[in-house]
Order: C-alpha cells, then structure tokens, then sequence
C-alpha cells in the first residue's frame, strides 16, 4: 500500500469546503505546518525567551526590538500563532490519519492470495523450480517452513494449483499509524501545558494582565488566578526565613499571579562552587505548608531533583538576594565632600544630598565570592608575529587532545565580596558602579602593591572602567584620600615644595631654590587642576571641572614648550612632580598620626600607581565612592512551580514516535508467493512429461530495495524450492 499525500476528497458540499477539507488533510500541510513549527522553535531557542525588553533593546536596536516584540518572538511558545499552527497540526495530522488508518489496517488482514500467477512474473525477485513432491504435500511443506521463520501464512487452493502467501514485516505500517499519533500527542500535550487554558481563563474569568508595583496582598483579584487552575509554569521567589504562597505567571506586558494550595518556607538555601567560580550546585530546604490539611512538609529541592506536592512540581530554578543589609563607607572624590557611612538593603534606595544636588543610592547587588583569572598569556600568544618562534609541535598539541587543553594559563583566584549600586540624580540619569571590598593584586611580583577596584559605567551594555586605588601598608586607601585632601589644600601644597626644595637644593643656591620652587607648584597646581588658566580652557572635565592630573600637564606642555623641547622638559617636570606628591603623601601620613614610608622600591611601585590614581581620580563622575565595609548576607530561592497534566501525553508521544520511527527504519515489510502447479500442466515444466511432481514459481516483495533483501529471497529459494534429485 503507498500512503498518498492527497487528502480526503468529498463527494458533497461546496467547492471551497471540499478544497478546505482536501488541504487539511493531506500530509503537503502537514509537513508545510511541522516545517513552521521547527523554524519557530530554533528561533525560540536561539533567542532568550522572556527577558526584560531593555535587554532586547540593548542586543537589536528600539526598531528590531519593537518588531520583534509585536511578532512575539520573544515568548514564542505561547504566542497566539504558534498556538494556533499546533492547533492545525493537530487538526491536519489527526485527518491524515483518520484517512490512512482504515486502508493500513485492511491492508494488515489481507494476504493478497489471489494475486495471478502472471503477474508474479514482473517481480524483481522470481524464481521457478520443478519439485517432486505433488502441489499439495510442497505447499503445507512450505508453510510449515516460514511459519517457524515468524512469516504469517495463508494457503489457498485453486482448480488449478495451489497458492502459498506469506507476509512479514506487518510492523512497518503500524509504525506510520504510531509516528503520526506521536504528533498529535505531542502537540496536544503543547496545547495543554502552553498558555491556551490560562488564555480561555483571562477570556472567560475577565482576568487581566497586572503591570503595576507594590505588595502581592494588594494586588486585586482580576489579576489572580485560582489555585484550581489545571495548568501553569509560574516563578516563585522566597528569601531564606520567610514563606509565599502566590507565584507569578509572566505575561506580554505584565505578569498574572498564581495562587498555590501550599505556601513554600525556605529554611536554608545552599550554593557550591567550581573552581571557576560557576555554580555547582544549586539546593533548597524547604517546608510545604498545606492550606487545606494545615501539614509541615519537610523536604530538598535541588537543580534535576523537583520536589510534588499536590500535583505542581517544585523546581530549583536559580537565586537570587533576598535582602542583604549592606553598610557602605563613602569616599570622598573632591574637597566638598565628607566621609560618612550608610546602612542599607539589596532591592532598596537611599536619598543622599550633595549641597544642591539630590541623589538617590540605588542599591542594586552583593556578590560574597568573585573568582577571577589572573593567568598570564603564553609568550606564543604574545609574539605571534614572530614566524621564527612558531613550534609546529607545539601548535598541533595545543589543538589536538582533551576538550579541556588550552593554550591560556589559568589562574583562579576568588577576589572577596563585592557590590553594586546605582546613583541616580534628580533628572533620573543614573550610573552603575561595582566596587570590590578588599584589595586586590593583580600580579605576582613580592614588591607588587594591592589596589582597591572601583568601577563605574554609563549603561549596562557599556564594560565597567575601574580606578585602582593603591593599598598602603595598613591595608587600607587612607593614604591615598590623605594624599587627595593634601592635594585640594593650596596650603599643604606649598608646603609638601618646600619641603621636596629644601632636599634638593642646598641652601648657598636661593636663584635655583626660586626656580626650582616655582616650577614645582606650577606643576603641582596643575595636577591638582587649580591652574585652570594656564590650560586651554576648552579641555574641560564633564561637568565644567578644569582639566587636572596627567593630561593637565600634557596640555601645559603642548601651549608653551617648543615641540623640541618637550621630551627633555617632560621628564624634569615628571621627576619634579613625583618627588613633590612623595612629600605631599609624607605630610597626609604625618597629619594622620601614621609612620612614614620606607624608601624601598615597594614604596616606589606604591608612589607610581598612587600618581595614576590620583590623575584618574579627577575624571570619577561622582563626587563619593562608596566601600563595602560590612554586610549579612540573605539569599533567596527561584522556584519554577508547574502543574502539566499535557507531560504525561508528551511523554507517551515521545515514546510512540520512537517506536513508530524505528519501524518505519528499520522493519522491512516482505510478502512472499509461490504458486505451484502439477508437472506438465500448462504453466508446468513442459519438460517434466508425466512425471508425478510440481512446478513452483516464487516472487518476493519488499518496500525496500536493499542487499538484506537480496540475501533473504536467496536462502528462502534455498530453503522452499528444494531441487529435484
């Protein structure tokens, strides 16, 4: 039987209605629609589904990323049209079915014993053998013989002769009925897991979308659904030492709460780490509290290990902070501007005032452990220019072998806490900063000086730039805003020349202590940007501020040295300025109540990062920096909470479409003929004479052509058409 892609032509009814009918259900359509569906689920696949539409704004641009959004490429799977192509496929496959299935079934029971004994003559497979033994005795011989071979035998005898058909293989066809089901089961089983049921809801319970703020209690009830609902894939968000009992369904433009029949406390939540830094595992001990019975259910749920609870399903889905305290230091970034501390929690805000300013410290996120890699790149990486330094050995190992080789060293090194905060002014314009807690060093030399990381950026689509704040000996950066309060007090800074002249001029020279001196404070009040006149005003930082720090000197130099001068000039002030902000340092330390440096070169890589810092410091966008000093740490769990009754039928279709395709591959359907006649019949062996025996002709059919085939027919001839002795 050929299955044929023509659907079910009507013999009544309109010509539009017997072509509707037609198309639907023929299996063109069907593959036209499961064609659609497939290029829908790799876009669904490939696009992060249900992110926030900044993140799509962010990636495409406002004008893809609207045109997206109305072809609801973001939540694919439960868009109205990918709804509506399962709907069809059910609906087309189901007809392709219902259309094939009674001629597959019919085509089973038949043996097609009537077929004639010409026609077996156009058979690829044929073979003609005289017997011995009469029509009769040869073809119950024959039968026997393919009956224990697991063929299905019928025997037919005619005026003439008799008829031996067999068959095999009969699964092939079964497995057509059985793939085709599977189609329909899975796409059922999409249907009733997908947003249909809670769509007919929102149409018939005139539930709405809810896309305001504020407490859950509050919201109304024309946003909930009932805690009967028989299907739903909601998010569940609980903090470690509280309990919730509603989840949230999201949906375009808002979400839709989800009532449970339990409330989930969450005790502890656990989280190991790789070494990398990834997470390892992901755990939650909870307490299923059951608002019908009123029972305290004791249980873990981990990431591939959900936990049931009348009927929904318990998912580890990620976490998240549950509202961490955090008590932050500020630090000072100009002369306005004085030290203070500030408690506050991860989700929540803060209002700050800068003289006129207002601010709000928006704080956005603790992270306790960071793991970074401060490997160093292999010196082949470094000069891969250098054709004299190829090693071919070297560079077919780094690309053969373990998955996990690499040619980049790594070393992982977890940099202590960290956190995240937003200031956001009075127009609403804000900036993220990340600021690590403790200091950090970045290489491996023992004279090396630990830097504290400061970072800030625009946007969020924007990499984080970050100010590196040397570490004095004390651990701390109280020696470098000591030296940044020296620099901003026009008294001190005279002070810190006189000194640095006082060392490096003898007293019997005053001409040169003179010109020394004033040499030295032009340079100092231009690193320090109180010389704005002396640099092209408009080289200006954001904000009106004068240009300071290096480029401020850099500027300097460009107006008023002659280009031939410069690098000879450039290296006197240089050396001028770092002996003076040596000074200028002593002097903060000495106020302070604190030792003074040792001259050694641990000092002097402190002094060179303490330099950069200080010129980087003037470009900070804030007028304060904010220092982790202290936190308590509360985590949250992400559950995702389902009910799926379509699973089940999911898992039955998946079940059937494996056994349907594996007999549709891999089952041969074979039907076996042999048409025996007595000897010197007409159709006999004219030869045989009137010889007491039989003329056998065989055929095989298969819906393969394949050598297997050819095998099977050479020993079934070996076994059924004995030669006559």
């Amino acid at each position: 039987m050929t299955v044929s892609t023509q659907g079910i032509e009507l013999q009544s009814g309109s010509r539009i209605g017997r072509s509707l009918v037609e198309l639907l259900s023929s299996m063109r359509f069907s593959i036209s629609l499961l064609t659609v569906i497939c290029i829908a689920s790799v876009i669904g696949t490939v696009l992060k589904q249900q992110e926030p539409l900044g993140n799509y704004v962010n990636q495409f641009g406002p004008f893809w990323a609207q045109v997206f959004a109305k072809l609801s490429l973001y939540t694919v799977y439960s868009a109205w049209w990918f709804m509506l192509i399962l709907a069809f496929l059910v609906i087309s496959t189901s007809l392709c079915i219902s259309r094939n299935t009674p001629k597959i079934l019919s085509d089973l029971k038949q043996f097609k014993e009537n077929i004639r004994e010409q026609s077996l003559k156009a058979f690829a497979h044929r073979a003609d053998r005289p017997l011995t033994e009469t029509p009769q005795v040869a073809a119950h011989r024959m039968g026997q013989t393919l009956l224990q071979g697991g063929w299905k035998v019928k025997l037919q005898e005619r005026e003439t002769g008799w008829m031996v058909a067999a068959k095999k293989g009969a699964a092939n066809k079964l497995g057509y009925i059985a793939a085709h089901s599977a189609i329909v089961l899975i796409c059922v089983g999409g249907l009733l897991d997908g947003d249909l049921v809670v769509r007919a809801q929102m149409w018939l319970n005139n539930k709405t979308v809810f896309s305001g703020g504020g407490l859950i209690a509050e919201v109304p009830q024309e946003h909930r659904l009932a805690a009967s609902n028989p299907t739903f894939r909601a998010n569940l968000l609980v903090a470690e030492g509280t309990q919730s009992s509603t989840a949230l369904l999201n949906q375009p433009g808002g979400v839709l709460l989800q009532e449970l029949p339990f409330a989930i406390e969450l005790k502890k939540f656990i989280v190991e780490y790789y070494s990398t830094g990834m997470p390892k595992l992901f755990a939650s001990e909870i307490v299923i509290h059951d608002s019908q019975t009123g029972e305290k259910i004791p249980a873990r749920v981990e990431v591939n290990h959900p936990f049931r609870h009348r009927g929904v399903e318990i998912y580890q889905s990620s976490f998240d902070d549950g509202g961490s305290s955090v008590t932050l230091k500020a630090i000072p970034m100009n002369a306005a501007t004085t030290p203070f501390e500030i408690q506050g929690t991860i989700g929540g805000s803060s209002s700050l005032t800068n003289g006129p300013d207002k601010l709000t410290l928006e704080y956005t996120a603790l992270r306790v452990i960071n793991v970074e890699n401060f490997g160093a790149s292999p010196a082949s990486a470094i000069s891969g220019a250098d054709v004299r330094g190829v090693d071919l050995r070297q560079a077919i190992d780094s690309r053969l072998g373990a998955a996990n080789k690499t040619v980049t060293r790594k070393e992982l090194r977890n940099v202590g806490p960290s956190v995240s905060y937003k200031l956001r002014d009075a127009a609403g314009q804000a900036r993220e900063y990340h600021n690590y807690m403790l200091p950090v060093r970045l290489d491996d030399k023992p004279d090396s000086v630990s830097v504290f990381l400061l970072g800030v950026r625009e946007t969020p689509a924007q990499p984080l730039q970050y100010l590196r704040i040397p570490a004095d000996a004390e651990g701390s950066m109280n020696t470098f805003l000591q030296a940044r309060a020296a620099l901003a007090d026009p008294a001190l800074r005279e002070l810190a020349v006189k000194r640095y002249v006082a060392q490096a001029v003898s007293a019997d020279k005053p001409a040169m202590a003179a010109q020394l001196t004033a040499s030295a404070m032009r340079a100092l009040a231009l690193f320090a940007g109180a010389d704005a006149s002396a640099t092209d005003a408009s080289k200006t930082l954001p904000g009106g501020k004068a240009s300071a720090g290096l480029q401020a000197i850099s500027d300097f130099m460009e107006a008023n040295v002659p280009e031939a001068e410069r690098n000879r000039a450039s290296e006197v002030l240089v050396r001028i300025l770092n002996g003076v902000l040596f000074e200028l340092v002593a002097l903060g330390r000495e106020r302070a109540g604190l030792p003074p440096l040792e001259r050694d070169d641990k000092t002097q890589n402190f002094m060179s990062q303490a330099v950069l810092s200080l010129s980087d410091a003037h470009h900070y966008p804030a007028p304060m920096a904010f220092e982790l000093k202290d936190f308590k740490q509360v985590q949250a769990s992400v559950f995702q909470v389902a009910r799926a009754p379509g699973k089940n039928v999911v898992y039955l279709g998946c079940a059937l479409l494996i056994l349907g395709i594996f007999a549709m591959l891999y089952v041969r359907e074979r039907r076996l003929w042999v048409w025996l006649v007595p000897a010197g019949s007409p159709g006999g062996d004219p030869a045989a004479g009137a010889k007491i025996g039989s003329h056998a002709t065989m055929a095989l059919s298969t819906n393969r052509k394949t050598m297997d085939g050819d095998k099977e027919f050479d020993m079934l001839t070996n076994r059924l058409l004995q030669a006559s002795p």
